[in-house]
């Protein structure tokens, strides 16, 4: 296996094997083998450009994981997503102030601050979670902790670093204990996570994890059905799904499955942007 790809699991904390022979020639001549074999990294280069423009992710040809699903689109959601007329109005900074101040829902009495989003305001990747944990709820910001450092490997296997994306999550509150949000909560702060979408402008949306994934679209399907295609919102924003980083720290055999994710998502973003630029 050849360094840059070695680079690419360990930095995803993918286990990286060797088979050792008790014959020293053969041991010498086995080649390392990676339990993500199957699904081979693309070398990606992420390049800064103008605003208008759009940014690309430059890679070579990558074989897709051989899973037909992929292949499919799940249909555009005909639902009516919660609307606030108000909030759809605002610019970053009053944004920032009414999720910081937001009392729309019993949350606000038990967090210690709304938790906004961070990373780039003009990125073309944009990642969605669940809801602040502990960490998050007193630091200020999403996926700072071990899960956070899981998801700043997975966007270095990407070519992607943390600043060069935007990263929210549906609530803006954390839920005490870390319980399951309740639907008045993601009804209340739905309209805040849609005015970044939009304020943001992605080519594409990387959702991460279940109840993300089923509260955008509106489905109880179990996320393992919801990952490997490609999803378009009500709003028409096109959105990959994969397993939040908590549970590959607590089930780390999913790694595979989520580099696949990972690896249809480059795919479709490459594909995305090579659609925009030819139509400018």
């Amino acid at each position: 296996m050849d360094s840059r790809r070695l680079n690419y699991l360990r930095a995803l904390d993918i286990d990286v094997w060797e088979r050792r022979d008790l014959a020293v020639t053969q041991a010498a001549s086995e080649p390392v083998r990676a339990s993500v074999a199957a699904v081979a990294p693309p070398a990606v280069a992420v390049h800064q450009v103008a605003p208008a423009a759009v940014s690309r992710v430059v890679a070579p040809p990558v074989a897709a994981p051989k899973v037909s699903a992929l292949r499919t689109e799940s249909k555009p959601s005909t639902r009516v997503p919660p609307r606030d007329d108000a909030v759809a109005a605002m610019g970053w900074d009053q944004l920032v102030d009414a999720v910081r101040t937001c009392t729309k829902c019993p949350l606000h009495a038990t967090r210690t601050q709304g938790v906004f989003g961070v990373g780039d305001r003009k990125a073309r990747w944009m990642i969605i979670g669940e809801a602040p944990g502990a960490d998050e709820d007193s630091q200020g910001e999403p996926f700072v902790g071990r899960a956070g450092q899981l998801l700043n490997s997975m966007l270095r296997a990407m070519g992607l670093a943390r600043e060069q994306v935007f990263i929210a999550n549906v609530l803006k509150s954390r839920p005490p204990g870390n319980r399951d949000p309740r639907v008045d909560e993601t009804s209340a702060c739905l309209p805040y996570l849609f005015r970044q979408i939009e304020l943001v402008n992605p080519t594409l949306l990387l959702c991460v994890g279940r109840i993300a994934a089923q509260t955008l679209l509106e489905t109880d399907m179990p996320i393992g059905k919801l990952r490997g295609k490609l999803h378009t919102l009500p709003s028409g924003r096109p959105m990959i799904v994969t397993y939040h980083p908590a549970y590959l720290l607590r089930s780390p055999v999913e790694k595979r499955k989520s580099w696949a994710d990972l690896v249809l998502a480059l795919q479709t973003f490459e594909r995305l942007s090579n659609e925009a630029r030819q139509a400018t």
